[in-house]
């Protein structure tokens, strides 16, 4: 590992969680610039996702500005889907497709940061659903953890304040990044257990 790496890490992580985000596009960027290969980039970005996103939840959730009703139905559609993306082991060429849409996501999401909405308004049930399991599904395939596109979305919407999306997306990270390290794993370890089987089955 060369000697740029860890501040690097360490510095995107800061970054991040100056707007209530954990970094996993920046480390994957960061990583891929070192030449890790896909099949450790993924994990090692969950795991620094996790490790920002819990400090930056509790911070958040003690200064009052989750709100329960935003977060409860992104959170409980977003974890299955988290798992499931971490679980499937995407080719490699789509892995990389889906990452650079993410780091696109990403860029703009810092060039273009909305205001407060003057007004907020409460979103449909159904469209908290269906935007929790998009994004967990996404997040567990790239190895972010989806606040990325959750943030501009509840803002753009006029569905929370700035602090409140990112308590929310913060919460919404920390979750999906455990599910789909345990999605990772669980695929892994399976795939681990099938290889002695191999021989056995060709001879």
């Amino acid at each position: 590992m060369t000697l740029w790496l860890p501040p690097l890490l360490a510095l995107v992580a800061f970054l991040y969680a100056a707007v209530g985000h954990a970094g996993a596009s920046g480390y994957i960027a960061v990583l891929a610039l070192a030449g890790l290969p896909a099949e450790q980039i993924k994990p090692l970005a969950l795991i620094l996702n996790t490790a920002v996103a819990a400090q930056g939840s509790w911070q958040f959730w003690r200064a009052g500005h989750l709100r329960w009703r935003l977060f409860w139905p992104v959170l409980l559609a977003g974890l299955p889907m988290a798992f499931l993306g971490g679980w499937l082991d995407l080719p490699t060429l789509w892995f990389q497709r889906l990452v650079a849409l993410v780091l696109l996501a990403s860029a703009l999401r810092f060039l273009c940061q909305p205001g407060d909405p003057e007004r907020l308004t409460q979103p449909p049930l159904i469209l908290l659903v269906l935007s929790g399991a998009g994004l967990g599904l996404l997040a567990g395939l790239t190895g972010t953890g989806g606040g990325v596109f959750l943030t501009p979305l509840l803002l753009c919407c006029s569905w929370a304040s700035t602090r409140q999306a990112a308590a929310v997306s913060s919460l919404f990270i920390f979750g999906n990044s455990l599910s789909g390290l345990a999605g990772l794993l669980l695929a892994r370890q399976q795939h681990q257990a099938l290889l002695p089987a191999l021989p056995s089955q060709l001879g």
